[in-house]
């Protein structure tokens, strides 16, 4: 017990004491919240006390601020100033001798205009508006100015023989004055369309830099109409300067209606040369300048370039439609394929040259002209078949030779097959059918059959009919040879000559029997029996009156005398035919003469004066026979 007492106390004792230490603890809380309550009080005084302070100093801060934003306004307002004067010093002194700065200057005055734009707090933002404005407004128009005598002064007429050295060596015009560049039918195309040109220099390169700045001004400032103005005046004038120093010359429809061919056919001709120096140099050369200068402003590029050429272009194209417009005649027909050809030729490079929408009417006008051309072409190819059908040549030829108009429409067809490629390119695009090759073979068989019909009713002018079948003879074998020699067999085909060739040999065959049959029938021994009246040997002859075969030598002789008279006169040119011609009388003649002069030749001879009827020995109607066909004149003496 005694010890849990002992505990006990001792519990109690420790209790008591923490009791005491949490009440002094209590004690020292009370007195730290009563000092710190003494602190908030004063802190509570002294901030009341600081505010005013701090009020002054928080306003002197946004003064000081204040003043710093201003003096840096003040200082940007004056750094305006500043650059507006320098930029005045510039725009009057002009942009001649320094464009670049000018440049810059405008760039200024633009940045300086937009500042007090933006600012208009500025009291003067006003009045430095309007005087930057005027010097802007001022600065453009020296712009202008700089930008016409930069372009005046260096646009100049291109003279012919610059345009010349640009083209390839075999386009040039000789020395003897051919203007060259006529190639055609086929034979220039690969040479042309591969052939290099060398663009004239039309404005020199280091001043396209300049008219390209100067326009790019022009352009910002909105004055792109008084840009395409100053550019159409001054270039224009130039290109159709350099054309008429070329030799093109404005002629309309009227002009050429009046003109007669000798005088319009190298008009013609040269109209082909200028429409390749105008397209492939003057026009190209334009376009590329025109491409300089406003590059980056595509569709004003594209309608400066239609305005300046479009005057020029419908000079030229006028000519051409004036042409393919007029009275269509078969000597027309190659000059119009050379003009449709020089067209087609130059299609590649007009639609290229004229892009854009501003060229559209010069791109179609250019198509329109290649259209009627072919329309024309196709006309003439009509008219002339029966121009041929018709022809009314009133004076034959009395030799029965090869008829001019034969050789006209021969020559004509062989040199339609120079023309080909192009007319077959032509009936592709604008005849009926899709087989050029067909289409031209067919306009050159009916343009021979007209030759062929016309030839038959020439031929019913002689009054012989061995001449008839001579001359028909001569011109058909004239047409067979040329068609044989030339690309036209490819396309008439060997059946169109071998049947020709048998109507050939038919009218030879004609020839010789109408006018040799009745001679032979002199050196046949038909007829030849006996009357009474004279003596007759024995042997071959026996039967046979000498009174009869002497009048049956005097009628060979006459009739050969006037068979060598007359058809030495006659003429068949090729030699070939003419000594066939020869051969196949000779083979029919000689052998009747030989055996009848062999048969019958000696009655005579025993007779008196033989010579006085044996006139000729077989050897000399051989020598004779070969001067038939030589066209000899009535006068002219035996060989």
């Amino acid at each position: 017990m005694a010890v849990v007492d002992s505990r006990m106390d001792l519990l109690s004792e420790r209790a008591l004491l923490m009791r005491q230490s949490l009440q002094k603890s209590q004690t020292i809380t009370d007195n730290v919240v009563s000092i710190l309550g003494s602190f908030d009080s004063r802190l509570s005084a002294l901030e009341t006390a600081m505010r005013p302070t701090q009020i002054r100093t928080h306003a002197i801060r946004k003064a000081h601020e204040n003043i710093d934003k201003t003096l840096k306004s003040a200082e940007v307002i004056l750094s305006q100033f500043d650059l507006l004067r320098q930029a005045e010093t510039k725009v009057l002194k002009g942009p001649h001798e320094d464009l670049e700065s000018y440049l810059d200057a405008i760039a200024q005055l633009r940045k300086i205009i937009r500042y007090f734009t933006n600012n208009k707090s500025f009291k003067s933002s006003d009045g430095v508006l309007n005087h930057a404005n005027s010097l802007l407004a001022k600065a453009q128009s020296k712009l202008e100015e700089e930008f016409k005598k930069l372009l005046s002064s260096y646009s100049k007429a291109v003279e012919p023989d610059r345009l010349f050295d640009g083209l390839p060596k075999s386009l040039r015009p000789s020395s003897d004055g051919d203007r060259g560049g006529k190639p055609h039918g086929g034979h220039h195309n690969d040479d042309v369309e591969t052939a290099v040109y060398t663009l004239p220099i039309l404005i020199p390169s280091r001043v396209l830099p300049l008219l390209h700045d100067l326009a790019q001004q022009m352009v910002q400032a909105g004055h792109q109409q008084q840009l395409l103005l100053i550019y159409r005046e001054t270039r224009f004038f130039v290109l159709e300067e350099s054309l008429k120093k070329l030799g093109v010359e404005k002629l309309g429809k009227e002009d050429v209606q009046r003109m007669q061919w000798e005088v319009l056919e190298p008009k013609i001709g040269n109209w082909i040369h200028f429409m390749r120096i105008a397209v492939k140099l003057l026009f190209a050369g334009e376009r590329q300048v025109c491409d300089q200068i406003f590059r980056g402003f595509d569709s004003l590029s594209d309608q400066c370039f239609a305005e300046v050429t479009v005057r020029s272009v419908s000079m030229l194209l006028s000519f051409g439609d004036a042409i393919a417009r007029s009275k269509t005649s078969p000597e027309k027909l190659f000059v119009l394929l050379d003009m449709y050809e020089i067209i087609r030729e130059l299609h590649t490079e007009i639609e290229t040259i004229f892009k854009g929408k501003a060229c559209l009417e010069i791109r179609d006008s250019a198509t329109g002209l290649t259209k009627r051309l072919a329309q024309t072409v196709q006309e003439t190819f009509g008219d002339f078949e029966l121009v041929v059908d018709k022809d009314a040549t009133k004076n034959a030829v009395l030799d029965g030779t090869v008829h001019p108009l034969t050789s006209y429409v021969v020559n004509y067809v062989k040199f339609l097959f120079d023309y080909q490629i192009t007319l077959k390119q032509l009936f592709l695009e604008f005849g009926k059918g899709d087989d050029s090759n067909s289409q031209l073979a067919s306009v050159t068989m009916r343009i021979m059959q007209a030759l062929q019909n016309n030839l038959d009713g020439k031929s019913k002018q002689y009054k012989d009919p061995a001449l008839t079948h001579l001359f028909l003879m001569n011109n058909i074998h004239y047409m067979v040879r040329s068609v044989r020699r030339s690309e036209a067999k490819d396309l008439l085909g060997d059946d169109w000559v071998q049947r020709h060739r048998r109507t050939v040999q038919q009218h030879a065959n004609q020839y010789k029997r109408i006018a040799w049959a009745k001679i032979l029938q002199c050196s046949s021994a038909q007829g030849l029996t006996s009357s009474g009246g004279g003596s007759v040997d024995g042997g071959n002859s026996s039967g046979v009156s000498r009174g009869l075969l002497k009048e049956r030598f005097k009628m060979f002789n006459m009739q050969f005398d006037e068979l060598h008279q007359r058809q030495s006169q006659w003429t068949v040119p090729d030699t070939e035919l003419r000594e066939s011609l020869r051969l196949s009388v000779a083979e029919v003649l000689l052998p009747a003469y030989r055996s009848f002069l062999k048969r019958f030749g000696p009655l005579v001879e025993s007779g008196k004066n033989p010579q006085k009827y044996i006139k000729y020995t077989a050897e000399d109607l051989e020598r004779l026979l070969g001067e038939l066909f030589e066209g000899k004149s009535m006068n002219e003496p035996r060989r």
